[in-house]
Order: structure tokens, then C-alpha cells, then sequence
């Protein structure tokens, strides 16, 4: 029995190197870097090539390093004999906090305007929001969304909230379900995505949806690259339909570039840094789960493959 860590787009040595001082009598492999591909029954995964985990036909356990599957789901066929699990970690949430109250309050301060006038020597005062006056509405209110939500009311931003199935978080207006999506958008500053991606997130932020927005409204995606339709986003923001964009995630990573995205001058782009996973705190909990796994105990943090999260 041994362990196998595919990655892609992320380096797995700091893994291995973690994994192999913590269980120093586990065989350890990192893709391609495989002996016996009949003995792989636990594989680590991040954004894995497409179906590659065919050719590890007895693997019972597949441990995504991140909080979403939706990277190993969309391109591998999964049967419902293997167990599906995520990292869940308190930092994540944290980290996606800090990223968006900074997103936000650097936007509602305009320091992005004064560091271009400050580069052409332009002397220039704006009208600014307050916290009290900005209407924040989360799109996924998951384990991440919820802390991200609550921390938002907490220092005096009006937040609403929407998802898939009904949610109480104290001083958050929650809304769940399609129908309530008109009522959800109104008077909203942000919209900020942290939904999972399923087959009924994905595209969600289109046309439609924005119609529904004010005009000076903000999008912060940090949720996946494929929510969003990225032809309708350039429309409504050239046609000044919408104020600007934070883009955190994207359909091709990184960023080809020759995408309109990098030229764009109201949409502000980040290269998946919003929450990174921390090989400290998930590291223990892939270890974790390892050891149920050996002990025929239930594994950490499963997640429904039919659902996506």
C-alpha cells in the first residue's frame, strides 16, 4: 500500500518531504514517479491531468489538498466506491476574510485612483463610501462564506447572503433558492463569489444575473474561474453596467497572455492567492484521514460527489 501525491501547477516536494517526516514508514510517491501502480490506495490531488487516476485501478481514497473537488471531479470518472475528501481548515476561512476586507476597503478608499495619480502627479480628492453605508452580498454561505459573512457584519457592513439550502447567520439577511435572486441583488456594492462549482453554480455570474445589480456595483470572484461568463462580464463593464471587477480565479490558470482581462482597465486581477492552503495545518489533516482510512475509521471532511461539495 502506498500513498501518491499528483500534482499540477503546484509543486509537491514540500509535500512529500512533510508527509515523509511525519510517517517515516509509509512509502510516499509523487507522480510520475510510480512503482507499483496496483498498490496506490490513497492519492493526494491538485487540478490532476484528465483521467489520469485510471491508471491506479485500486485507489479507495482520493484527498483533495484544497476546499473544493470540483478540480478532480470535472476531469476524472469517479466511482461511488471511492471516498471523496477535502481539506477544511479554519486558516482558509481566515485568509479569504483578510483578502476581502482588503479587496473592499480598498475599492470603497479609492487607492487605486490615488496610486495612479500619485505616479502622474495629480493632485485629486474623491467622494468616498463608509462601511456603513456598503451592501455586501455573498453568493455561498459554506463554511468559508459563513465566517466571511459574519466577520463582515461584524464591523458594520450590511451583509446579505445566498445559498442552495437555508442558512442562520446572525445579522445576515439569508436568502436560498433561484427565486429570490431579484430581491438578493438590490442595492448591493459587492458581490463577491464564493460559491462551490457544481452543474448549478456554474455561469452563474452572467447577463442575467447582472442585469439585476446596480449600476455602480462591484464583482469579486474567489470561487471558480468557470461561475463567470467572461464575455458577458467585459460587455457590462465596457457598456458601464457595472462599476468594476476583482478576479481572483479563472477558467485557465495562470492567466494566458494574450487575455483581455490583463488589459482591462476596470477589472483588477490576483493569481489564486485569496486563501492558499497551508501545509502545516492540511498536512495534519491528510495525515489524519491516512490513518482512519488504515483503521476502517470514517475519514474527515468527506464530500458527495453527486452534490460536488
Amino acid at each position: 500500500m502506498s500513498i501518491l501525491i499528483i500534482f499540477n501547477n503546484k509543486n509537491p516536494e514540500p509535500w512529500a518531504k512533510k508527509l515523509k517526516q511525519e510517517m517515516p514508514n509509509t512509502t510516499i510517491e509523487t507522480y510520475p514517479n510510480v512503482k507499483a501502480p496496483a498498490n496506490v490506495e490513497f492519492i493526494i490531488c491538485w487540478k490532476p491531468e484528465k483521467n489520469i487516476l485510471k491508471k491506479f485501478p485500486n485507489v479507495k481514497v482520493i484527498q483533495s489538498v484544497g476546499a473544493s473537488i470540483d478540480h478532480i471531479v470535472s476531469s476524472q470518472d469517479i466511482n461511488n466506491n471511492i471516498i471523496l475528501s477535502r481539506i477544511v481548515d479554519s486558516k482558509l476561512s481566515n485568509d479569504m476574510w483578510e483578502y476581502l476586507i482588503s479587496t473592499v476597503l480598498n475599492q470603497i478608499k479609492n487607492l487605486d485612483t490615488y496610486l495612479e495619480n500619485k505616479n502622474n502627479k495629480k493632485w485629486e480628492q474623491h467622494n468616498y463610501q463608509t462601511i456603513n453605508d456598503t451592501v455586501i452580498t455573498i453568493l455561498g454561505l459554506g463554511k468559508i462564506g459563513k465566517t466571511v459573512a459574519s466577520n463582515f457584519s461584524k464591523i458594520g457592513f450590511k451583509v446579505k447572503g445566498w445559498s442552495t439550502s437555508k442558512k442562520e447567520i446572525t445579522n445576515v439577511e439569508c436568502f436560498y433558492g433561484k427565486q429570490y435572486l431579484d430581491v438578493l441583488l438590490k442595492n448591493t456594492s459587492f458581490l463577491i463569489n464564493i460559491l462551490p462549482l457544481t452543474i448549478e453554480t456554474e455561469n452563474i455570474l452572467n447577463k442575467n444575473l447582472f442585469e439585476k445589480l446596480p449600476k455602480d456595483a462591484i464583482i469579486i470572484n474567489v470561487g471558480r474561474g468557470e461561475h463567470l461568463v467572461e464575455n458577458d462580464l467585459i460587455s457590462f463593464l465596457d457598456s458601464n453596467q457595472l462599476q468594476g471587477a476583482y478576479l481572483d480565479v479563472f477558467r485557465e490558470e495562470p492567466l494566458p497572455l494574450n487575455h483581455p482581462f490583463w488589459n482591462h482597465s476596470k477589472i483588477k486581477i490576483t493569481p489564486h492567492i485569496a486563501s492558499l492552503t497551508d501545509i502545516k495545518t492540511a498536512s495534519n489533516q491528510v495525515i489524519q484521514n491516512y490513518k482512519n482510512f488504515l483503521n476502517n475509521r470514517e475519514l474527515l471532511n468527506i464530500v458527495s460527489i453527486n452534490k460536488g461539495y
